[in-house]
């Protein structure tokens, strides 16, 4: 496929639905963006000792996070390089190397090959070209990104306008770190684009998510009313976007001496026995979370309260992780009222993430129909987005990822 097709299959205000539904642009999609951008895989809380790994994947290509002995970041292809096995098996934990359980290759925290068995049978065999292949690795505020591609723009500079959202949503750890917490995994029957889609796309949200709705007390209820809130969507360049709901709730610092919401008064009361008022109402405002969703591209979003990580696993199915985050350090109490409030919308038996994946699916099936032409409209808020803003329920999220969509595709 050339450029010229990918360049007709994204226009300023549609995109054609063979984006969810072509293998070819798919494979396409893998190599053009997966292999050559900027890719999350972890939360430097994920490891925070010399030896702690993670197994993830980049795109569809097995890797292996880990901090080394320096105290250094590495992401690492989950690949032996003798007949190509992977070196590790389990999900995350805490290892001195690495060794292939085919033929015993043994690789350092660094990914350096340390030793193989029975060396004499090998003529002129030098060790330090077979190491374990090496991603390049950049971090911003506890993100780790990698990218296949080793001569990228810095992280700093695809980030770009980005950067001061990431900063303020990084403050839900109420002047502790943030953490990992745990995480729900699954996957739906659909491409991944119509979950980047979803992150900022707050026209379904009185609609799919009506049950969540009913099920919040007033005043959360009114608090999640926002369509005339004040909040909109901007474009913040390289297929970033933010989608602001609860414009209150953007800088979780300010407004400390607003009333304790009801909800969380008995928390509050008991963090008093530890902590000053200053730092309590700190740590209360930050449990509910940021009042906005952050979409970056190509795979993570900083949604409210939580990271949501979408893995393309084919052109009709995509793995999603729900991450949790806390206060690192933070009190016990304040933790666990994040976690039952994830629990809440984003576990599997929450009143959000079933309803979600349902559309999902259907935007798949419906993509098979025979409309003609068989487009996907992206085009609300289209004539509102003076400075790349619109309001809450424009697409602009939407069109910028296309945008950046179509400038890889077409590099």
């Amino acid at each position: 496929m050339t450029s010229r097709d990918f360049d007709a299959l994204v226009l300023p205000d549609r995109v054609h639905s063979s984006l969810y539904r072509d293998p070819a642009i798919f494979e396409e999609e893998m190599d053009r963006i997966f292999n050559r951008s900027w890719v999350w895989v972890a939360h430097e809380s994920d490891i925070p000792k010399a030896g702690d790994f993670l197994t993830t994947h980049v795109g569809r290509q097995p890797v292996i996070v880990n901090r080394d002995r320096k105290g250094d970041i590495r992401v690492m292809v989950n690949r032996c390089r003798h007949r190509g096995a992977t070196v590790c098996e389990a999900r995350r934990g805490n290892a001195a190397g690495f060794v292939c359980p085919y033929h015993a290759w043994t690789y350092s925290q660094d990914g350096s090959l340390r030793g193989v068995p029975l060396p004499k049978g090998y003529k002129d065999f030098d060790k330090a070209e077979y190491g374990l292949v090496q991603l390049r690795v950049e971090t911003y505020a506890g993100l780790v990104f990698a990218t296949f591609n080793h001569d990228i723009e810095p992280l700093d500079t695809f980030l770009g306008r980005a950067k001061p959202w990431i900063d303020l949503f990084m403050k839900q750890g109420g002047g502790f770190p943030v953490k990992t917490m745990g995480e729900h995994r699954f996957t739906f029957p659909g491409n991944w684009k119509i979950q980047l889609e979803n992150t900022t796309d707050a026209y379904h949200f009185p609609i799919v998510h009506k049950s969540f709705l009913t099920s919040l007390d007033n005043a959360t209820e009114d608090l999640f009313s926002f369509m005339d809130a004040g909040g909109y969507v901007e474009d913040l360049g390289n297929g970033h976007s933010v989608m602001v709901m609860i414009p209150e709730l953007v800088d979780l610092d300010d407004n400390l001496d607003a009333d304790i919401p009801d909800r969380f008064a008995d928390i509050a009361e008991e963090l008093r026995r530890d902590y000053p008022e200053e730092q309590v109402r700190k740590i209360v405002r930050a449990i509910g979370g940021s009042g906005f969703n952050l979409n970056l591209f190509p795979n993570l979003a900083c949604s409210m309260a939580f990271f949501r990580v979408l893995r393309p696993l084919a052109v009709d199915e995509t793995e999603i992780r729900h991450i949790a985050i806390g206060m690192d350090g933070g009190p016990d109490i304040a933790n666990r009222a994040r976690l039952r409030l994830h629990e809440h919308f984003q576990g599997p038996m929450g009143f959000g993430t079933p309803d979600d994946a349902e559309a999902w699916e259907r935007v798949q099936r419906g993509s098979a129909g025979s409309a003609d032409p068989a487009w996907i409209m992206v085009n609300r808020g289209e004539d509102k987005t003076a400075a790349n803003a619109g309001d809450v329920t424009a697409e602009t999220g939407m069109r910028a990822a296309y945008q950046m969509w179509k400038r890889m595709m077409s590099a």
